[in-house]
C-alpha cells in the first residue's frame, strides 16, 4: 500500500478540509512547489465548480423573480377573460419549474464533487509536502553530519596550532639563551610573543 493509503487518507478521515483554492495559505504553501498535472487540474475543476455554482445560484434567484412575477399576474388576472394570456403564463411558470427544477438537482451535486476532487487535491499537496520534508531532512542531516565533522577538525587544529605555537616559543627561547640575539639574527628570524608567531 502507498503512503497515501497507509497515512494520509486515515489522517483524514472525518476531517472538515476547507477548498484549498480558495485559502491564501494553501498558494503561500504551493509557491514553492511544481504542482503535479493532477493537481494543477483539480484546482482548475474546483474553480471552474465555484463559478458554475455562482452562475446557477444567480440564474435561480432570477427564475424565481420571474415565477413570482408571472404568479403575481395570473392573480390579477382572475376575474379577466384571457384564456391564452393565462395558458401562456401558466407555460412560463411550468418552464421556470422545470428550470429550476433542473438548476437545483445540479446545485446538490456540486459540494459533492467539490469535496471529492478537494480530497484529491489536499492527497496530492500531501504528497509533496512529504517529499519535500523528507527531502530537506536529508539534507539538514548531511549538513549537520558535515558541520560535527568540521567541529572535531576544527578543535584539533586549534590544538596542534596552539602546540606548534608553543614549540616556536620554546625553540625561539632556548635558541636565544643559548646562541644569543646575534645568532638568530643570522637565521633572519623574528619572535613576537605577543602575537605568538614566527616571522620568516
Amino acid at each position: 500500500m502507498s503512503r497515501t493509503d497507509d497515512v494520509y487518507k486515515p489522517a483524514l478521515s472525518g476531517k472538515k478540509i476547507p477548498l484549498l483554492p480558495l485559502d491564501n495559505k494553501w498558494y503561500k504553501l504551493m509557491s514553492g512547489y511544481t504542482m503535479t498535472e493532477q493537481m494543477v487540474a483539480d484546482e482548475e475543476e474546483i474553480k471552474e465548480l465555484l463559478k458554475k455554482q455562482g452562475r446557477l445560484n444567480t440564474s435561480l434567484k432570477e427564475l424565481k423573480k420571474k415565477k413570482n412575477h408571472l404568479m403575481a399576474q395570473i392573480v390579477g388576472n382572475m376575474d379577466e377573460e384571457a384564456g391564452s394570456t393565462m395558458d401562456d403564463i401558466k407555460e412560463q411558470i411550468e418552464e421556470c419549474n422545470r428550470t429550476m427544477d433542473e438548476y437545483m438537482d445540479e446545485l446538490i451535486d456540486i459540494p459533492k464533487l467539490l469535496n471529492e476532487i478537494n480530497y484529491r487535491l489536499m492527497l496530492g499537496t500531501m504528497e509533496l509536502c512529504y517529499d519535500s520534508i523528507k527531502t530537506n531532512t536529508d539534507a539538514i542531516n548531511e549538513i549537520g553530519d558535515w558541520i560535527d565533522n568540521i567541529r572535531k577538525e576544527l578543535k584539533l587544529n586549534v590544538v596542534r596550532k596552539q602546540e606548534k605555537e608553543y614549540k616556536n616559543q620554546q625553540i625561539y627561547s632556548y635558541m636565544h639563551d643559548i646562541f644569543g640575539a646575534d645568532v638568530i639574527d643570522i637565521f633572519d628570524m623574528k619572535y613576537n610573543p605577543e602575537s605568538e608567531h614566527v616571522i620568516k
